[in-house]
């Protein structure tokens, strides 16, 4: 059993296994979220992997996804009140990457939202990396990240736009030391195409539908699960459903938005807010609600295919990742409604139309719909572009012997390395 504890970065010299060896970059480790399972996804895949991160504080009883495998992390580890306040450290965090030393590492995978895929790779190294999406704070969202903390003007709102300047550029020019870029969604990938000017291949992440039982009895209440934060937009939706008395509204979740919500709902006895519940409390209110409402512009949206795997119709503001999830009302097999519009009175239009089509939405179909974001999906597809850039990479004119024959047999030794995971349930499917 590999250590599971961070230790400091280093190359890959240590390494006895013999055949290529692969590193994966990950931002860093807190709390396991979307990005951490997309991560553990990748090291199902890829069990020989070498795991690089800019930070590591992640909690001993969240690390089991890790399954055993050494952290390295960079300097920013060790800086002065980084445990509660590495992300402070943002300004340093590309000089952070830029240290790892990856010699020696034939594949080089990193999972990208802000710095991974900085990291500096050699001609004959493949970089593949997965995006969630482009440094939103540096490039489209900047001036909402702005009004958000109050940093509009000021001493602290200069210093912050120039460090976000400094970020774009050198966002913009470490592109180019990527392989192969893989976005999360069809919107991720116009913001790689816009921020970096590259294109990308779209595979949506893995989403554990099988956690999500499929249920065809549904109640009377619309659902909204969601941490309360401005831009998921809630309040609009609460205040959607307080000009519709006729119809219930359940809201799970907690968070800095959480006045605005109950503003928004205040004096609605058809509007329900509720703190976060267990996992069980979850998948039984999605399998009862009449349809999942989510407002948000986001870069994919997890809850909202969690939601299809318990067979419910979503209805969601037709903007990022509600177009690859959810197949609208006018399709052949639809499961959910897309509005165009990020207002109140456009959500009550929505769910007014929902109504008169819900008849046309299946179970069955929302269900199906899901499986195509399940785990085991998101890892065969993986392996298979790793593979097709690996053969596009070995098709191109020969290097001198030695690393590029590795290369050229990477995937099949990596696939004899995924068939000795320790996770036997998962075998044949990594294989």
């Amino acid at each position: 059993m590999r250590n599971s504890h961070a230790v400091p970065a280093q190359g890959a010299a240590g390494r006895t296994e013999q055949g290529p060896r692969i590193a994966v970059i990950h931002e860093w480790l807190e709390k396991h979220a979307g990005s951490e399972h997309v991560l553990e996804q990748i090291l199902l895949c890829y069990p020989s992997a070498d795991v690089f991160v800019v930070a590591d504080f992640m909690p001993p009883k969240q690390r089991g996804f890790l399954d055993g495998h050494a952290v390295r992390t960079s300097f920013i580890q060790k800086l002065p009140f980084a445990r509660k306040h590495f992300r402070k450290f943002l300004g340093l965090m590309p000089l952070a990457v830029e240290q790892f030393d990856l010699t020696g590492y034939d594949l080089v995978i990193s999972s990208h939202h802000a710095v991974a895929k900085g990291v500096i790779t050699g001609p004959d190294q493949l970089h593949v990396s997965y995006v969630h999406s482009p440094m939103r704070y540096a490039w489209d969202l900047q001036a909402r990240y702005l009004e958000e903390r109050g940093l509009r003007w000021g001493a602290m709102g200069l210093y912050t736009r120039w460090l976000l300047h400094r970020l774009r550029n050198w966002d913009a020019r470490s592109a180019s030391g990527v392989d192969l870029f893989v976005a999360n969604s069809h919107y991720i990938a116009r913001r790689v195409q816009k921020a970096w000017r590259r294109e990308a291949l779209v595979l949506n992440p893995p989403v554990a539908v099988d956690k999500f039982c499929l249920s065809s009895e549904r109640q009377d209440f619309y659902l909204v699960v969601s941490r309360f934060v401005p831009y998921k937009r809630i309040d609009l939706i609460a205040e959607a459903f307080s000009r519709m008395p006729d119809r219930r509204l359940v809201i799970v979740g907690e968070g800095e938005g959480d006045a605005a919500i109950r503003a928004a709902a205040a004096g609605c006895a058809n509007i329900e807010i509720r703190k976060p519940v267990r996992i069980d409390e979850l998948v039984s209110l999605m399998g009862q609600a009449r349809a999942f409402v989510f407002a948000a512009a986001e870069d994919f949206g997890i809850v909202m295919a969690e939601a299809q795997a318990c067979g419910t119709p979503v209805i969601a503001y037709g903007v990022g990742g509600a177009c690859d999830i959810v197949i609208d009302a006018d399709a052949a097999d639809p499961t959910g409604l897309l509005f165009a519009e990020q207002t109140a009175e456009a959500i009550v239009a929505a769910v007014r139309a929902f109504e008169q089509k819900r008849h046309r939405i299946r179970a069955e179909t929302c269900r199906a719909n899901a499986m195509r974001f399940s785990e085991a999906e998101f890892r065969r597809r993986f392996m298979e572009i790793v593979d097709e850039a690996i053969a596009a990479r070995a098709s191109q004119p020969p290097a001198p012997a030695g690393r590029i024959g590795a290369v050229r047999d990477l995937h099949g030794i990596v696939a004899e390395n995924a068939g000795e995971s320790r996770r036997q349930g998962l075998k044949d499917e990594v294989i």
